[in-house]
């Protein structure tokens, strides 16, 4: 009897995953995962955070959402079913890396965090609905998803780099500018979520609010986006005069226009009492401003293709360099 070719070709197909597949689901990563950020905000802002009382459960003895449970149970019940989606993207990612041919360790490591981190979101999740949306457990919840985000973005990155070794296209000092700049941006998006927590969007009307002084905070918030901007500015200067690549210099302006566009949404829902609509497009704005943050630091360093010495070690202990590097 004579096979079909579809199916004599599926074992190829699962055993031998090119790097464009792993590229372009490291790529549906960081779309997925962004997406969870949003829709979480969506949660949140419409005043459905405890729309499912309990987890895994949605509500004790139904393990989904019901009629009854009206429009806050539907959307808490989606935003769940979505992190389901998150969970396999994450875990197909995984898989594709550790089949990917030929091998290439620092993805394996990069897609495994992800998978965990997001199975640990999850915990978090609950945690979160425990503790009556808790502001504590909602920023816990949100740092984590920025570190997905890192991640997703840094094996996106890696997948479509070749094997050799890393060298600098930028002096020193400039890359570690663009450091400065990561962690002043790591600096606001944490305050940020404290003026999220003291603000008036608890997710449900019962649940607790931090209790920290809303003008001091938002203050402070403000401080480091001016710093975040000076920063910012700085390093445009600083490529200039280095002389970096062509491509560092583009990006940079792109974060400026993304800083601007935060900023305006930020004044203006601060001015305006906060309208979830504004909260909401300032939250997606936080995970794009954060992931252009890293963008711009990929041109300044380049991964050189692999000299004819490494190509021809054995495929163990090219793998085993590649975990070191």
């Amino acid at each position: 009897m004579c096979q079909q070719p579809g199916i004599r070709a599926l074992p190829v197909i699962f055993y031998n995953v090119s790097p464009k597949w792993v590229r372009r689901l490291s790529l549906a990563n960081i779309i997925v995962n962004v997406a969870i950020v949003v829709t979480g905000g969506a949660v949140r802002l419409t005043g459905s955070g405890l729309g499912c009382p309990s987890w895994p459960n949605c509500a004790p003895g139904t393990f989904h959402a019901t009629p009854e449970m009206g429009m806050h149970g539907a959307i808490e019940w989606g935003n769940r079913l979505f992190g389901a989606i998150v969970a396999l993207v994450a875990i197909v990612t995984f898989v594709a890396a550790l089949l990917r041919k030929p091998k290439r360790a620092s993805l394996v490591w990069l897609t495994g965090f992800i998978g965990v981190a997001v199975a640990v979101q999850a915990f978090i999740g609950a945690a979160t609905v425990g503790t009556d949306l808790s502001p504590w457990m909602v920023s816990v919840h949100f740092l984590v998803s920025i570190a997905i985000l890192a991640a997703a973005l840094v094996a996106w990155v890696r997948a479509g780099e070749p094997d050799g070794e890393v060298r600098l296209t930028v002096p020193k000092p400039v890359r570690s500018l663009w450091w400065v700049l990561v962690g002043v941006t790591v600096a606001v998006l944490f305050v940020g979520t404290l003026v999220t927590g003291a603000g008036p969007h608890a997710g449900d009307k019962d649940s607790p609010r931090s209790g920290l002084d809303t003008e001091l905070i938002s203050q402070a918030h403000a401080d480091l986006v001016f710093l975040l901007v000076g920063v910012t500015i700085g390093l445009v200067f600083t490529l200039r005069v280095a002389g970096a690549p062509a491509a560092a210099s583009r990006r940079v302006w792109v974060l400026i226009g993304v800083i601007a566009a935060q900023g305006l949404i930020g004044f203006v829902q601060y001015f305006t009492d906060l309208p979830a609509p504004l909260v909401g497009a300032h939250l997606l704005g936080a995970a794009v401003l954060w992931l252009t943050v890293l963008w711009v630091g990929v041109p300044m360093r380049e991964r050189l293709a692999p000299s004819l010495e490494v190509r021809q070690r054995p495929a163990a202990e090219r793998v085993t360099a590649e975990a070191t590097a």
